[in-house]
């Protein structure tokens, strides 16, 4: 009897998969106001960063090592950071550069300068649109601000669709989804509709292990045990993207915050338990409200991004191939503590179970064991002095793919 036919991301999930660390930006009318969720009824002329400079937000996302950003172009307040044609309330009707400004087409830009890849955070929780109570008048109202920042801005990475404030709202996502196709088809779609990627459940940005890359649905939201209805089109293939703010558990900037910054041991931890079980970190970093990345934030998350790569841009060794058993033999003995185990994923996650062995005193000892590998399954162990390592597939659903066993020793 043949085994089921594996589920495989497309070409666009591959390389999304590939980028591993994207930063968040969340900011509005809410860095203004102190607030996390304002309710739609802040005036407009609250909005007014002295200082604003998108090219600072995102060369400090390249510089840690960070390869994509999303921008919250409207929260759940209903403000735009666009000067939409749908509604006054917008950055056209406040203060800041007398109306004339456009947040998301400053960051747009900026990506593009800095080779970063850009994507958008659209609320469809709208708590000032008068309309939001009429679902036919608000479908249309939500769509054309899709269209508007789907056609506007260039090549999207990403659609993030927040469920939080729509517990038990039915949207139009036929046609929402069939938007984002239309106009941004190489985007990923964030947990909603039919989503290409989903939420992890939380937002302490660590993946549950194991955290396999296929899934039939997502949590809704925090708010809420329930889980989402995907249109059937939704591909079996739904990697996980875990999302955290490093001012926990602030999503916005507020002032005399500073004790609210995660430590870098902290966000380490979480790297290993996002990356680390082979899903996507996406860190939240606020701008203030004079429109700056706090300085503390700014040293923190490039401190983050080096020690990422002071630990894991040179393996002791490497090695790749197929098979049920995969090694190899250093030069010299040497003390390892860290596998960083790879499946080649465009064929599907193959591997159930499997098992790390070190050789010391002519006999196999066992560092670590698991089941799920996919993009990326870093293990952890004592430290140990051995030449040789090896990984033992003890389960698989289809002929093992690796494309990468590297082993490190990190101080």
């Amino acid at each position: 009897m043949s085994k089921p036919e594996l589920a495989v991301p497309t070409k666009q999930q591959l390389a999304w998969q590939e980028l591993e660390l994207g930063v968040f930006f969340h900011f509005g009318l809410n860095t203004f106001t102190d607030r996390e969720w304002g309710e739609g009824t802040d005036s407009p002329e609250s909005f007014n960063p002295s200082s604003l400079d998108a090219k600072q937000w995102i060369r400090t996302a390249k510089r840690a090592g960070f390869k994509y950003v999303i921008l919250t172009a409207k929260h759940h307040d209903g403000f735009c950071l666009w000067p939409t044609k749908t509604t006054d309330y917008s950055v056209r009707s406040s203060p800041w550069k007398h109306g004339q400004g456009d947040v998301v087409r400053e960051c747009a830009d900026a990506c593009r300068e800095e080779g970063m890849l850009f994507g958008l955070y659209v609320s469809p929780w709208d708590r000032h649109e008068e309309c939001y109570s009429d679902k036919e008048a608000y479908d249309d109202f939500y769509a054309r601000q899709l269209e508007e920042l789907l056609t506007g801005y260039g090549p999207l990475v990403e659609v993030w669709f927040d469920g939080a404030g729509s517990e038990g709202r039915e949207y139009d996502w036929m046609r929402i989804i069939g938007l984002v196709r239309k106009y941004q088809p190489d985007a990923m779609v964030f947990n909603m509709g039919a989503p290409t990627i989903r939420w992890v459940g939380n937002e302490d940005g660590v993946a549950p292990y194991p955290c396999w890359n296929t899934a039939q649905t997502a949590r809704a939201s925090m708010f809420t045990k329930d889980m989402l209805t995907w249109l059937p089109d939704t591909p079996d293939w739904v990697p996980a993207e875990c999302d955290v703010p490093i001012r926990k558990p602030h999503w916005f900037w507020h002032p005399d915050d500073e004790h609210s910054l995660l430590p870098l041991e902290e966000l380490l931890d979480i790297y290993y338990r996002s990356v680390g079980h082979g899903a996507t970190l996406l860190l939240n970093i606020a701008p203030d409200d004079q429109g700056l990345l706090p300085t503390n934030d700014v040293a923190r998350i490039i401190e983050f991004g080096d020690e990422i790569k002071r630990r894991f841009s040179t393996p002791l060794a490497e090695a790749s191939g197929d098979g049920k058993s995969l090694g190899f033999i250093l030069p010299f003995v040497s003390r390892i503590n860290h596998v960083i185990l790879m499946e080649d994923i465009a064929h599907g996650e193959r591997v159930r179970n499997y098992v790390l062995e070190a050789r010391q005193d002519g006999q196999w000892i066992e560092l670590a064991r698991g089941s799920a590998i996919g993009h990326k399954k870093i293990d952890r162990f004592d430290t140990i002095e051995t030449n040789q390592l090896r990984v033992r597939v003890l389960e698989e659903a289809g002929h093992p793919l690796f494309r990468s066993f590297r082993a490190y020793y990190v101080e």
